[in-house]
């Protein structure tokens, strides 16, 4: 097993030079035996997912097995993946953006309050919701990289702050009656799932490529793992965190407006029980498929992991304390495999 590369050219964590040294590298890695150890950590949630979805099957042969409840599983949680895909580009930067509930759950309010309130088009009151987003997200970044507040610091303030304005514009009640336009599209079915679950899947898909095969997305893990080692080898480090930060609150805020075409409705407080499940969900999914690194599948993975685990407790009987409790525990379980990975990475590098 390898300790994680640093995203230069060749993948290997030597800097620059390396790149020459790749196709060596590769020859190499491709004839050494598949070590168990390594094929257990990256895929070893799949098995446990497996196992959960078994284990309440048993339980609950009538209520867990059944088309109706995997559809609800997986079509429920689709502003969960995507809030959790915008948070790990800014954890992948080592940046945390404590705002993205606050973002998720403002983006809901603005788009039914400039079209249920003020009779906007929703095309046009979901494009200056987006805008703002995108604006909140520059002004995260101007705190956290032009200021250089510590980004728990900055973005919890600026979350709060938000959560005000939402509560504030709305006077604390939900506003219902946004457009049909918005909740049909969102909420529109192909092979029982809605369109939100496609759109989410569809930015796995694309975050995985970034990732993985462009030079921004070795530039934005290089960055994360050492600034100053980014910067010598030059790295435009500040730009690459503002742009973190800026696409974690856009993706948040897009997440709010998927959120009010699911239910049709936006709760001025309603983004605020999304912040725990999708920093659960970012940090479980940094223990799979690739371990020690905040990837797309992996994200997926464990979101759907986790809200299984929960359904399948809510159909035991459990009552709503359930959620807290899987998603904290969870989030302290996932920390400390990634710790514990990342040591036993070191040794044997």
């Amino acid at each position: 097993m390898h300790a994680p590369s640093t995203g230069l050219p060749g993948d290997t964590g030597e800097g620059p030079d390396a790149a020459r040294e790749a196709p060596d590298v590769s020859r190499k890695r491709a004839g050494r035996r598949v070590d168990p150890f390594d094929l257990l950590e990256r895929y070893g949630i799949l098995l446990v997912w497996g196992a959960v979805i078994v284990l309440f099957s048993v339980l609950r042969p009538s209520t867990f097995p059944t088309t109706v409840n995997f559809q609800t599983i997986f079509g429920t949680q689709a502003v969960l993946l995507i809030m959790t895909l915008g948070l790990i580009v800014a954890l992948t930067a080592n940046e945390f953006d404590l705002s993205i509930g606050a973002a998720m759950g403002f983006g809901a309010v603005l788009v039914a309050w400039l079209n249920v309130n003020n009779g906007w088009s929703i095309w046009w009151a979901m494009a200056a919701t987006l805008a703002f987003g995108v604006g909140f997200g520059l002004l995260n970044a101007f705190l956290v990289v032009g200021i250089g507040v510590p980004s728990l610091v900055a973005t919890l303030g600026t979350g709060t702050l938000l959560s005000g304005v939402g509560f504030g514009i709305t006077d604390s009640v939900t506003i219902g009656g946004i457009s049909p336009t918005l909740v049909d599209n969102v909420s529109k079915q192909y092979f029982g799932l809605p369109v939100a679950f496609y759109i989410g899947l569809a930015g796995v898909v694309v975050l995985w490529y970034v990732q993985e095969y462009t030079p921004l997305g070795r530039h934005l893990l290089f960055v994360g793992e050492g600034r100053e080692v980014a910067r010598l080898a030059g790295l435009r480090v500040d730009a690459i965190r503002a742009g973190a930060l800026t696409a974690s609150a856009t993706v948040a805020t897009f997440a709010g407006l998927m959120q009010a075409g699911t239910i049709g409705a936006a709760d001025p407080g309603g983004g605020a029980s999304y912040l725990l499940p999708a920093f659960a969900g970012a940090f479980l999914g940094q223990t799979a498929i690739k371990p020690g690194r905040f990837n797309a599948w992996g994200t997926f993975v464990a979101v759907y992991f986790l809200v299984t685990g929960i359904t399948g407790l809510q159909l035991l009987g459990y009552g709503g304390w359930v959620q807290d409790v899987f998603y904290g525990g969870s989030l302290v379980l996932a920390v400390a495999l990634g710790r514990l990975a990342a040591r036993r990475r070191t040794v044997e590098a």
